[in-house]
């Protein structure tokens, strides 16, 4: 059993001073009653009075406080695990954050930028995943893992809101190095099916992307890539104010969504192409995963230990209500019985002797 506040439990310290407190009080009270004579001969004054119901209720109180002060501070108990098995695949989305990723994804170059439309889409299919598994990797001129792969899309959903071109400084599109790095991020189980999505513009990127991509698919991997971006270019902005990024000529640099490459990536990882800014992107993405094979996941989760507080919360009310039950006073069909009562008990000797003197 484990507390959500332990140290709360300090306040049982209470309990046995109260105690000596009640028991100081006791002792105080005969000496009182011993001003006025002997107890035995007080006793008959007293008739109401219970020698035992004083000692019961302090118990009962106590024991009360007890309950009260263990509720208090939240006991827990039956932590369970539990595995779930569902259906699914392993998705590992490698997301391109090089600058270029600033510029319009429409021939607009007010439209939205191919950052957030990549975002956008993302977002959606992390929600059409279902019982998949799905990890991020962000790249430019390095890659770096940003989720590990999980079943928790609510994470899934922070760390892609947090995405930004500041992610990496070296510039550039190393695919290759992201694709790599995709294939070391799934788990070790062989008989799951894995995909990775690439989301990028294509723009500068490194030669090593198409082998990584056919290493993954000797490995099972399927590599799918989405691109994101205008065939006819557009400048990179560098502000809000309207300025975009020049090259040393003064003139502006424009990318270009880079279409052939990302095709040739997808044929040699066994997947396919989607261009981003078709309005049946995610469509054509999602019925691309549904075809590969589910295989049997197990989710283990974790339920929280089961709150015991209102056992003694219960506990405490019945010791409470059982307290006020019992009065102080002798209960009344006792009244007439003297247990243990000297007089009793000298009488009993006194009946003993006239026998004996009457035999003699």
């Amino acid at each position: 059993m484990s507390f959500a506040y332990p140290s709360l439990l300090y306040l049982l310290i209470l309990v046995p001073v109260l105690l000596g407190l009640w028991y100081w009080s006791r002792v105080a009270r005969k000496r009182k009653l011993r001003r006025y004579g002997q107890l035995r001969n007080l006793e008959p004054l007293m008739p109401e009075a219970s020698p035992y119901k004083p000692a019961i209720k302090i118990t009962l109180e106590l024991l009360a406080l007890t309950a009260l002060i263990i509720a208090v501070a939240r006991p827990r108990a039956g932590e369970k695990e539990e595995v779930e098995s569902t259906e699914g695949i392993e998705v590992m989305i490698a997301f391109d954050v090089s600058r270029s990723m600033l510029a319009s994804s429409t021939d607009d170059l007010n439209g939205i930028s191919r950052l957030d439309r990549a975002k956008y889409l993302l977002g959606n299919l992390i929600d059409k995943l279902g019982n998949d598994k799905v990890g991020l990797i962000v790249f430019a001129g390095e890659a770096y893992t940003q989720l590990p792969i999980t079943t928790d899309f609510v994470s899934a959903r922070m760390y892609l809101d947090e995405i930004s071109t500041d992610m990496v400084q070296t510039q550039g599109t190393a695919i290759g190095t992201a694709i790599n790095m995709a294939i070391n991020s799934f788990s070790p189980a062989e008989d799951v099916n894995k995909a990775i999505i690439v989301i990028t513009d294509g723009e500068n990127h490194e030669g090593d992307a198409v082998e990584m991509a056919k290493y993954a698919q000797s490995l099972g991997i399927e590599v799918d890539v989405m691109g994101v971006g205008s065939i006819k270019g557009a400048p990179i902005p560098v502000n809000r104010h309207g300025d975009f990024m020049k090259d040393e000529s003064g003139a502006p640099v424009t990318t270009f969504l880079n279409e052939k490459m990302a095709k040739e990536i997808a044929q040699a990882g066994g997947g396919v192409y989607i261009n981003g800014s078709s309005s049946k992107a995610l469509s054509s993405l999602v019925d691309q995963l549904d075809k590969i094979k589910k295989s049997d996941l197990q989710h283990v989760t974790y339920k929280a230990s089961a709150e015991q507080f209102p056992v003694f919360v219960w506990l405490a009310l019945i010791l409470l209500v059982i307290d006020a039950v019992v009065l102080p006073t002798k209960i009344g069909w006792l009244k007439r019985y003297t247990f243990f009562s000297r007089q009793k008990i000298a009488g009993t000797s006194l009946r003993k002797k006239k026998t004996s003197g009457q035999n003699s």
